[in-house]
């Protein structure tokens, strides 16, 4: 029943990780559009959209959490809630960068001959991809963890 509980749970999280890069998709998408709107930025619109995703990141963060609470505890698997913190605390990382990313692109677009704004989006886009390859791997570890449930 345990390997059951641990199977359920971990494809729960993988319909959350899906939940999280629609999530992405369309916070680009709606970033796009702000951009798009320049010179006079339509920024209650883009507000609007940044509270709805940061209810929706909030929301999956909790359950991502409590998986773990009952991977740790009841269902004795700490090596695979361990896998889970890693990944909340990656996954964070990517959130504050891409808000980072968003704030420099604006930045480039609105002072297009400040070499110092366009090569602060090449960085930050940089240290995202490095995010995104982590939360993979530990995608990819905990699935390798996971195998024997099966």
């Amino acid at each position: 029943m345990t390997g059951e509980a641990v199977k359920a749970l971990l494809q729960r999280l993988q319909a959350l990780q899906g939940e999280r890069a629609e999530a992405y998709r369309l916070l680009e998408e709606g970033h796009r559009a702000y951009l798009s709107s320049a010179p006079h930025y339509d920024f209650p619109r883009y507000r609007q959209l940044v509270h709805e995703i940061t209810l929706a990141f909030n929301g999956i963060s909790r359950e991502v959490l409590c998986i773990a609470g009952r991977l740790r505890g009841e269902l004795a698997r700490p090596d695979l809630a361990q896998h889970l913190a890693r990944l909340q605390e990656r996954e964070q990382e990517k959130l504050q960068l891409t808000a980072q990313l968003q704030l420099a692109r604006q930045q480039a677009q609105d002072q297009p001959d400040v070499d110092a704004h366009q090569q602060e989006v090449r960085e930050l886009k940089h240290k995202l991809i490095k995010t995104i390859e982590a939360i993979s791997e530990i995608l990819q570890d905990l699935k390798y963890d996971s195998e024997e449930v099966e």
